[in-house]
């Protein structure tokens, strides 16, 4: 069965692509695609970096969630999982890169761990170790009682879409502040480019040579993605207003319209406060000592 697409036609007896007089594989066009799918999602994993700077030079997480790194460290050891070779041969693209991410979101966790306090640290800490008791359990309960590679695939699979599309989900909690307080500052840019793109590259590698478990999280990662880059658009503008403000408001509460702070403080003032002077208590309260009577 041939079909004609433009200059090339594709041969599904031959599994091979036409290109004028070029030959290609369809194997070759899948592992390019898997490659470049895995140069997007080491963007992806790289992306919060600068976050992650942000939080470690301040020492706080602010208002940053937990929950996306929670969510993609967990998505990352299952993939593994799905991609050894005893669970599912000839997955090398899948392991590497999920390999990969696992050690670049764990390094986040620690961080985040490291920056938050209390009750937040506790809950933080308590996912992360569930998360990696949980893998350690699936992997062992597949690796010694199920003895096919296609019923490992299919439970390992089925847990693969379950978390993945947990991952892609993650950032619902990130839109909806983004709508409530109609502002994207917590909701880089770069994570939602990176997520569209590493979805798009890796449903095209799905679609290829038909893997149900990787077109379905990676699908709706799609359609999530395109829905936080429609809020940047949405809300760009109102952000840099309210940064604008923002920075307003500590200019206001640091000088004064009639001086500086600089000179405020040199008076023993301080600024917009009410509170007496310092140079005037000490004359206040020389006066009242003047007026006491004399024993």
């Amino acid at each position: 069965m041939n079909i004609c697409i433009g200059l090339g036609v594709w041969r599904y007896h031959h599994r091979v692509l036409l290109l004028g007089k070029m030959v290609v594989s369809v194997d070759t066009i899948r592992t390019a695609v898997g490659i470049m799918g895995n140069a997007t999602a080491l963007v992806l994993f790289f992306s919060p970096a600068p976050t992650f700077c942000r939080i470690w030079k301040s020492r706080s997480v602010e208002q940053f969630p937990a929950t996306p790194y929670l969510a993609t460290l967990l998505n990352c050891m299952m993939w593994v999982l799905y991609g050894l070779p005893m669970v599912h041969p000839h997955s090398t693209l899948v392991l590497t890169i999920n390999g990969s991410g696992l050690v670049i979101e764990l390094i986040y966790v620690l961080v985040f761990l490291g920056c938050s306090h209390g009750d937040q640290r506790l809950r933080v800490l308590l996912v992360l170790l569930l998360e990696i008791a949980f893998v350690g359990a699936v992997g062992a309960l597949i690796l010694t009682l199920v003895h096919s590679h296609e019923r490992r695939s299919l439970i390992a699979g089925l847990l693969c879409v379950i978390f993945g599309t947990a991952m892609y989900a993650a950032p619902l909690a990130a839109m909806r502040q983004v709508i409530r307080t109609r502002s994207v500052e917590f909701m880089p840019l770069p994570l939602s480019l990176a997520s569209f793109l590493n979805g798009l590259c890796w449903t095209t590698y799905a679609t290829i040579r038909f893997d149900l478990f990787i077109t379905i999280p990676n699908g709706l990662g799609v359609a999530f993605a395109v829905a936080q880059l429609a809020l940047h658009v949405v809300y760009r503008g109102s952000t840099a207003r309210q940064k604008k403000g923002g920075r307003r408001e500590a200019e206001i509460g640091l000088v004064k319209p009639n001086g500086s702070l600089e000179e405020e403080l040199a008076k023993g003032i301080r600024v917009e406060s009410g509170v007496i002077s310092v140079e005037e208590t000490n004359k206040s309260s020389m006066g009242t000592n003047k007026n006491l009577p004399e024993v």
